[in-house]
C-alpha cells in the first residue's frame, strides 16, 4: 500500500538503484506517472522527461487501438488489424492527423518550450503510477524504442502478477507490488488524487533546473 505517488516513487526507487550512474533517462507517463517518475529521477540523479503517446483508435471503434503515435514522428500501426477492419489509408490518415494535433498540444502544455531529451543509445526507464491492462505502457515502451532507446525498462509501483507478459516490448518490468487480488491501481493508494497539468509542468521544470537544462 502506498500513501501517495511520492511514496510510491520512493519505494520504486529502491528497486532501481542499479541504474544509478547509468546513461539513462526516466520517462513519466502523464499525468499520474510523472510524480512517481520525479522521485525516481531525483533519487537516481537522472534526467526526467515525459513520454507522451496517443492511441490511434479504429474509426468506428475508437476504444480499439489500430496503432499509436509518439513524439519525433514515432508511429506504430497494426497492419493486420487495419486489413481485418477494412480501414483505408485515408481513414488512418484522418485519425492520425487528429491525434497528432492532440499530442502536440499536450507536449506544448507539459514541456513549456523545453526540447525532449534524446533517447538514442540510452536506457529508457518508463514509469507510471501503476499497470492495469498494460496497453498504454506497451505503447510507451514501443515508442521509446522507436526513438532510439537501447534498452527499455518499465517501472511501476503496482501491477498484476502477469505484469511482464502484458508489456512484451519492455526488456524488463520492475514492479514493487503484485497482489493476487489486484483489480485497480487506485486501490493500492491511500491518496490517489488526480495529477494536474500544472503539477506535471512544475516537476519537469524542477528536474531541468536540477540537471542544468533550460527551456
Amino acid at each position: 500500500m502506498f500513501r501517495d505517488r511520492a511514496d510510491a516513487g520512493a519505494q520504486l526507487l529502491a528497486r532501481l538503484d542499479r541504474f544509478r550512474g547509468e546513461d539513462a533517462v526516466v520517462l513519466g507517463l502523464p499525468r499520474g506517472g510523472v510524480p512517481v517518475a520525479a522521485e525516481v529521477a531525483r533519487g537516481l540523479g537522472l534526467p526526467l522527461d515525459v513520454i507522451v503517446v496517443r492511441k490511434l483508435g479504429l474509426p468506428h471503434e475508437p476504444e480499439v487501438a489500430m496503432g499509436a503515435i509518439g513524439e519525433g514522428g514515432a508511429r506504430l500501426v497494426d497492419a493486420e488489424l487495419l486489413g481485418q477492419a477494412g480501414v483505408s489509408i485515408a481513414q488512418l490518415s484522418a485519425v492520425e492527423r487528429r491525434e497528432r494535433a492532440t499530442l502536440e498540444r499536450r507536449v506544448r502544455l507539459l514541456r513549456r518550450g523545453a526540447d525532449p531529451i534524446l533517447l538514442e543509445g540510452r536506457t529508457a526507464i518508463v514509469v507510471d503510477d501503476g499497470l492495469a491492462t498494460g496497453s498504454t505502457a506497451e505503447v510507451a515502451c514501443r515508442v521509446a524504442r522507436t526513438l532510439g532507446a537501447r534498452r527499455v525498462v518499465l517501472a511501476v509501483p503496482v501491477g498484476p502478477t502477469d505484469a511482464a507478459a502484458r508489456v512484451p516490448s519492455a526488456d524488463e518490468v520492475v514492479c514493487v507490488e503484485t497482489p493476487a487480488s489486484f483489480h485497480a491501481v487506485g486501490q493500492r493508494y491511500e491518496d490517489f488524487s488526480p495529477t494536474s497539468d500544472e503539477e506535471v509542468a512544475a516537476l519537469l521544470e524542477a528536474a531541468r533546473r536540477r540537471t542544468g537544462r533550460t527551456a
